[in-house]
């Protein structure tokens, strides 16, 4: 069983839902990301969701892009982003870290490397630092039976997101190959765009699970407790990326961790109550 198979396992038993925080790696500061995932646990997290930074992030909003452009812009890749995962492992070995990005960045990871696939690379070396699932936005689930394979030899798991506009059609497929839990974005549109519409949450997860026999969490719009609330009653996984982002952008250094966790630990308790 995988880690995240095992934590949310460990949630159902308890009849609690499951918390994760996404965070762009290397983001305010080049070096404070393990800090600022031990942090994270503290307040509450169950996985937490690395974001990989990428120039050409299409399913992002302008707080995450910006996050990513700054992490670029010091030196931040997809070898510095493992190398942080090893780092936060070397005191957490059971939370899950969970890769959040693009196809790119795997794909040319062998340029890097003396070795021919990019992809198989990117999972041993994954796997290697502690890894324990990936989402790649623009990797459709018809086109990564292989890719799934390789990642579960190695336990690691391959997250697909699930829109509105899915098909019936689109679910059974993304079914065949998830693994760890589906990823539903709850708004058309762009990361941290429009208002959450809880009722239409709610609609669409029992179709959802029609199909998907992995947890279901819910994202792209959850700012505060309430609303994180709202969704765990119906989602076994509340996702928050561009609120934590935007708090965290432009504090002192030595505020970042404590801002990220003290934030947590409000919709921690939220998702409890």
């Amino acid at each position: 069983m995988s880690r995240i198979a095992a934590t949310f396992e460990g949630l159902k038993t308890q009849g609690r839902k499951a918390l994760i925080p996404y965070v762009t790696a290397g983001f305010p500061f080049a070096d404070i990301t393990p800090e600022l995932m031990h942090a994270m646990v503290a307040g509450g997290a169950d996985v937490i969701e690395l974001g990989v930074p990428f120039s050409d992030p299409s399913a992002d909003g302008p707080v995450i892009q910006k996050a990513g452009d700054k992490a670029l812009a010091q030196g931040i890749g997809l070898v510095q982003v493992l190398a942080m995962v090893r780092s936060f492992r070397q005191q957490d070995n059971t939370t899950p870290v969970v890769l959040m990005g693009y196809a790119n960045p795997v794909e040319r990871y062998n340029q890097k490397h003396d070795r021919h696939d990019g992809k198989s690379a990117f999972v041993a070396d994954a796997a290697t630092a502690g890894v324990d699932g990936v989402l790649i936005v623009d990797y459709p689930p018809e086109e990564c039976e292989a890719f799934a394979a390789e990642l579960k030899q190695q336990g690691l798991d391959l997250i697909f997101l699930l829109a509105p506009t899915s098909t019936d059609a689109r679910m059974q497929q993304v079914a065949r190959v998830a693994s760890g839990y589906v990823y539903y974005v709850s708004l058309k549109g762009v990361t941290g765009s429009g208002t959450l519409d809880t009722a239409a949450v709610q609609a669409m997860l029992p179709r959802i699970r029609r199909h998907v026999s992995v947890p279901v969490g819910v994202g792209f719009g959850i700012r505060d407790a309430a609303t994180a609330r709202a969704i765990g009653e119906v989602a076994d996984a509340v996702v928050i990326g561009s609120r934590i982002i935007q708090l965290i952008d432009e504090q002192p250094r030595d505020q970042v961790a404590a801002t990220a966790q003290n934030f947590l630990r409000e919709i921690r308790t939220a998702l409890d109550s």
